[in-house]
């Protein structure tokens, strides 16, 4: 299972490179942009892709998944910022590709 939840271009790509043989990419990130499907490198390894919003159903699937350590949510923040600076958290989140931003943070102090 590959999972793209950042809506960019280069994300899609990734999750196209590391998906096994007989593996889902589940998209849920917005795009903003056109992606391309490899489908020259696809073809012959039984991939399936999903696409949808994301919404409440598969939150405590996704709770039990942090909490057994399987998944790491802290470890895809790349950016934190304190709520004075939102605007500057906003450019950040709207420039990711540029500012090499995958989740951005705010916290009610200053960035840790």
């Amino acid at each position: 299972m590959a999972i793209e939840a950042v809506g960019v271009p280069a994300t899609f790509d990734i999750c196209q490179a590391i998906v096994a043989a007989g593996g889902r990419i589940a998209n849920v990130g917005v795009h903003g942009k056109p992606v391309e499907l490899h489908l020259e490198k696809l073809w012959d390894r039984n991939i399936a892709i999903t696409t949808r919003l994301v919404d409440t159903v598969t939150t405590p699937m996704l709770l039990k998944v942090v909490r057994s350590g399987k998944l790491q949510p802290g470890k895809l923040v790349t950016h934190r910022f304190a709520m004075s600076d939102i605007m500057k958290a906003y450019d950040t989140f709207g420039n990711a590709a540029k500012e090499g931003a995958l989740k951005v943070v705010l916290t009610n102090g200053g960035p840790r």
